[in-house]
């Protein structure tokens, strides 16, 4: 039995707007239950594009209940703020790339009307994947404390460094005098950190990745420990001005009066891909492994 289909996306990219209303067509021909979500819907029809009354949901928590796999059309930040909605619900998500990289959108726009006849008869695979959760240990709640990528803690405004002290199940793992941290999950290795020099690490290897930023001593390099471990973090100029980031979600100065707690979620996040794809093979795709430099420049 076709399942429905939640279809959202990034409403500040012009080159969404044609390939939605195409997908909506061709569901439609197909007779595949759909369902838009409140803003994809509001801007087809600003546009001129034809959106019956039944195809939108009545508000952002509804779409989400009544989606069972989500078409997030966009680039990897428009999948993170998805899974940001979402929350723990368990549905997956097919990222539609209309970014710049996208590891985490598994296929191009251009290549969506080839799938959407496996979409309808559950010919694809569902890769699930470690998200982490953010405890504040301070009287100021967090508001999004779930990260898919990573966690960052950023110096914001001020000159001069941020200093963390760093436990890790307890045990003392370093003072860091840097521009920031990072905490990342395997499936966060390919972005911020990767750019930070850390490694890459496939998803599922159970791994937890620690970074600094700018560090001031060069030997301070990112370490990567279990996912089963605790760590907690603790801004001793916390009086500084910094940012503590979600995904890219800002919480300005949250580690002021406190400590944060990160540890792997009781959640994962469900990504959808094809029998005929891989990560090994995104891989090379996304970051041109094997390509000889003679075919990049033509």
């Amino acid at each position: 039995m076709p399942i429905i289909l939640g279809i959202t996306g990034n409403i500040q990219k012009d080159g969404l707007w044609a390939p939605v209303d195409a997908l909506i067509k061709e569901l439609r021909s197909i007779h595949n239950k759909f369902v838009l979500h409140p803003a994809l819907s509001a801007g087809l029809l600003e546009r001129g594009f034809t959106v019956y009354p039944s195809d939108s949901a009545p508000s952002t928590s509804s779409f989400f209940e009544q989606s069972e796999l989500i078409i997030s059309f966009g680039g990897d930040g428009t999948l993170l703020n998805t899974v940001n909605e979402l929350g723990s619900r368990p549905t997956p998500i097919l990222g539609v790339n209309h970014g710049r990289l996208g590891f985490l959108a598994q296929i191009e726009g251009s290549d969506l009307e080839a799938r959407v006849g496996q979409l309808k008869s559950g010919d694809f695979l569902v890769d699930e994947r470690v998200v982490l959760e953010a405890s504040l240990v301070s009287e100021e709640p967090l508001v999004a404390k779930f990260a898919l990528n990573e966690f960052a803690i950023q110096r914001s405004g001020d000159t001069g460094l941020l200093a963390f002290e760093v436990k890790v199940d307890g045990q003392h793992l370093n003072t860091y005098w840097a521009d920031g941290l990072l905490v990342s999950t395997p499936t966060g290795s390919t972005a911020y950190s990767l750019a930070l020099g850390g490694p890459i690490m496939a998803p599922g290897c159970g791994s937890i990745l620690i970074a600094p930023i700018a560090p001031h001593t060069l030997t301070v390099r990112p370490i990567v420990i279990p996912d089963s471990a605790k760590i907690e973090i603790r801004l001793i100029n916390g009086l500084k001005s910094h940012v503590f980031t979600t995904d890219g979600v800002s919480h300005p100065n949250a580690l002021t009066n406190g400590a944060v707690v990160i540890r792997k979620a009781k959640h994962k996040v469900k990504l959808v891909r094809f029998s005929d794809q891989d990560y090994f093979s995104t891989l090379r795709t996304k970051l041109m492994w094997g390509v000889h430099r003679s075919k990049v420049e033509d």
